[in-house]
C-alpha cells in the first residue's frame, strides 16, 4: 500500500489541478484523473488507501455505483466525495455506500483547509485499521 498516496477523480480539470497541488505541497504522492476505470485499476493496482472523489464525474458509472465497487475492491478504502451541489437523495445513497467524509469543493482557505484536515484523519485511520 502506498502510505501517502491519494488519487484525485474529477471532471473539471481545474479542481483536479487546485487540489492535486494542495496534497503536492503537503508531501502526498498525488495522482489525478477523469476516468472511473483509471480509478478502479489504480486502487486494484496499487492499492491507493485515500481516494478524494467528484461527484458524477464519469457519465457511463453513477458515483454511488462506482463508489460500491471501490469498496469491494478495497473495503479499508477511504473514499472522500467532493461536490458541489449533489440531491440529499443522491447523497443519502452514497453515504450507504460507505464514503468516509463529504466535502464541498474548495473555494476559499477555510475549505482547503478542511480538506487538508479530512485527508489527514483518513490517513491516521488508514494506519489504525487493521
Amino acid at each position: 500500500m502506498t502510505e501517502r498516496g491519494i488519487l484525485i477523480a474529477d471532471k473539471d480539470n481545474e479542481v483536479r489541478k487546485q487540489v492535486a497541488e494542495i496534497f503536492a505541497e503537503a508531501g502526498y504522492q498525488v495522482e489525478t484523473t477523469d476516468s472511473a476505470v483509471h480509478v478502479l485499476c489504480n486502487i486494484l493496482e496499487k492499492q491507493t488507501p485515500v481516494v478524494l472523489l467528484g461527484t458524477d464525474f464519469d457519465k457511463k458509472i453513477t458515483s454511488a455505483d462506482l463508489i460500491h465497487l471501490l469498496k469491494k475492491c478495497n473495503r479499508r478504502l477511504a473514499i472522500i466525495l467532493v461536490s458541489d451541489e449533489t440531491s440529499l437523495p443522491i447523497v443519502r445513497k452514497i453515504r450507504q455506500e460507505g464514503i468516509f467524509y463529504h466535502a464541498l469543493k474548495p473555494q476559499s482557505e477555510e475549505d482547503k483547509e478542511e480538506i487538508r484536515q479530512v485527508v489527514g484523519c483518513a490517513f491516521d485511520n488508514a494506519l489504525k485499521t487493521p
